[in-house]
């Protein structure tokens, strides 16, 4: 597989973006309420802080020497649990959400969806 898409490469991507990502939820939580049209910060704080809980346990995961196979497998069905809950939320609309709110979270679906496909592909490579 090309290394820049091998499987440590893609858990470092993995964890940096879900740590960054909920870095910023937990930080701009009021900032993203809005944008999401809904009047409570809380759920993006809980959010955020859970990314950066997950992304320690990726990174981890990346470092690992030599890989870890059922850790890496976790990863992917929790990533692979994130989309399904987000295609849920947009659909089902347990709270009504802006128009924006509803593409971020579709956006981030597909985004945490590559992430998993990425890394089921490297967990089916040799090393």
């Amino acid at each position: 597989m090309n290394s820049l898409f091998n499987l440590r490469n893609v858990l470092f991507l993995n964890g940096i973006s879900s740590g960054a990502t909920g870095a910023l939820l937990a930080v701009f939580a009021g900032t993203f309420a809005s944008w999401f049209g809904v009047t409570t910060p809380t759920p993006f704080v809980e959010v955020g802080l859970f990314l950066v809980a997950f992304a320690a346990l990726v990174i981890v995961a990346a470092l690992r020497q030599p890989q870890a196979p059922g850790l890496v497998r976790l990863i992917i069905v929790l990533d692979v649990s994130w989309v399904l809950v987000s295609i849920l939320v947009v659909v089902l609309q347990p709270v009504a959400l802006s128009l924006v709110g509803n593409l971020l979270i579709l956006g981030v679906a597909a985004w945490v969806a590559a992430m998993a496909g990425l890394q089921r592909r490297g967990l089916s490579q040799p090393a």
